[in-house]
């Protein structure tokens, strides 16, 4: 059977220029989170199945690659269901793996903890543009912080970030699940269908206030409830003062500090920025993942045609492995959007080395190659980045050659 070269699908080998693109990003990203008081953590990138199967991590859950038991564990004779033969999967986010983590070694972590997270993840979903199977993720989270000043603090990091690899003019979409069940309520939905109507109500940008009207009618909801609900969203402005409209119209539904709280994070952000961009309220904005509880947000980018990013809070997790909520908030960049991105615009590194490259003919004696080596290295300390080849028949295409590998500077050596 002949091999494959080809990568499995959903998968990608990083070519040279992507993978110098890639290493300059996860250095800014540390450096600048660091520098907002985030500390650097690792967990496995296999997790127990059944915190991977914990019915928090929405439609994610279906996309697991899952892991056989090994050994004298794994008993296929007498298994009666994938529960006999699986005990692990590969972690498809780092938010699970970071709340088992926290629940492990909150005793010996600082109160609140701003971690920093980066890894591969994998899902088994259908690649698309800016979508694959293992893709890096990057998170930042506050555990331990009840007050928005973590909200605070992660939005202008990761805008921060953003603006520092010259993105301008992108929108956060800012909403809070609480406002979500509240404009429920107050339209006569019961509890029980609040993730259906949420669902549909997700699709407002794709399918419009129309499409969600026909299809919450479909699923039999009263039209009633349907013309009260959607007239919120036709009458609720965008900004601040949309937050302030939300306070007012659901009294009695909405706790007026939920608003409050909103008004404040968005008006704080504003105020402290480093980047260019523009903070939206945005009443439709769901957020698929069942763990969120408060604030949820998320990066728009005209460029990209969609989200990049985005985030929430979740004190109900940790709570889950201890039996005690903890407050946790978290933001994620989309990182394999990101680079796709800067690789598209044809994004120049502001802070890479001259690139200084020796061609040496064949015929070099022993103590000429030493003298070369001695000057390569005088370079290096000088902060060039040098190659040494041997010199090829086709000086010229050797030099295109090493002309895109970003080699400016070229010296041919002969005896």
């Amino acid at each position: 059977m002949a091999l494959k070269k080809k990568p499995v699908t959903g998968m990608k080998d990083m070519l040279p220029k992507e993978m110098e693109i890639r290493d300059y990003v996860i250095a800014l990203i540390k450096e600048t989170y660091k520098s907002f008081g985030f500390s650097s953590i690792e967990t496995p990138c296999v997790e127990h199945i059944e915190n991977l199967c914990s019915k928090q991590g929405g439609d994610n859950e279906k996309l697991i690659f899952k892991i056989l038991k090994r050994g004298e564990k794994l008993k296929l004779e007498s298994a009666k269901d994938e529960g006999d033969l699986v005990d692990g999967g590969l972690r498809y986010d780092l938010t699970v793996p970071l709340s088992r983590y926290y629940s492990d070694n909150a005793n010996v972590l600082p109160s609140p903890f701003k971690a920093l997270q980066m890894g591969n993840v994998w899902r088994a979903d259908r690649p698309q543009r800016g979508r694959f199977r293992q893709f890096m993720q990057c998170d930042i989270d506050i555990l331990g912080e009840p007050s928005n000043l973590a909200e605070i603090e992660l939005v202008l990091a990761t805008t921060t970030l953003l603006g520092k690899l010259d993105f301008h003019d992108f929108t956060i979409r800012i909403n809070d699940r609480r406002i979500l069940k509240a404009m429920a309520a107050y339209s006569g939905f019961a509890e029980g269908d609040y993730e259906n109507v949420f669902i549909i109500l997700d699709k407002m940008d794709k399918i419009g206030l129309d499409g969600v009207r026909k299809e919450l009618e479909e699923c039999g909801h009263e039209k009633e409830k349907v013309e009260k609900y959607l007239r919120l969203f036709e009458t609720i402005s965008n900004d601040v003062e949309g937050v302030r409209e939300c306070k007012e119209e659901l009294d009695g539904y909405l706790a007026p500090e939920t608003a409050d709280s909103l008004e404040m994070i968005i008006t704080s952000v504003e105020s402290a920025k480093e980047a260019d961009f523009k903070m939206c309220f945005d009443p439709t904005l769901v957020r698929g993942m069942s763990y969120y509880t408060g604030t949820i947000f998320e990066i728009s980018m005209d460029e990209f045609g969609g989200s990049v990013g985005g985030g929430g809070r979740y004190d109900e997790m940790i709570g889950r492995f201890t039996g005690q909520n903890t407050p946790a908030v978290g933001f994620s960049i989309g990182f394999e959007r990101i680079v796709m991105l800067l690789l598209e615009r044809g994004y120049q590194i502001p802070t890479s080395k001259a690139k200084k490259a020796y061609l040496l003919d064949k015929s070099l004696s022993k103590e000429r190659v030493l003298g070369v080596l001695e000057q390569a290295k005088a370079d290096r300390a000088a902060g060039m980045q040098v190659m040494m080849v041997n010199m090829k028949k086709n000086k010229k295409f050797q030099k295109e050659q090493l002309a895109q590998m970003g080699y400016e500077e070229f010296v041919e050596v002969y005896e």
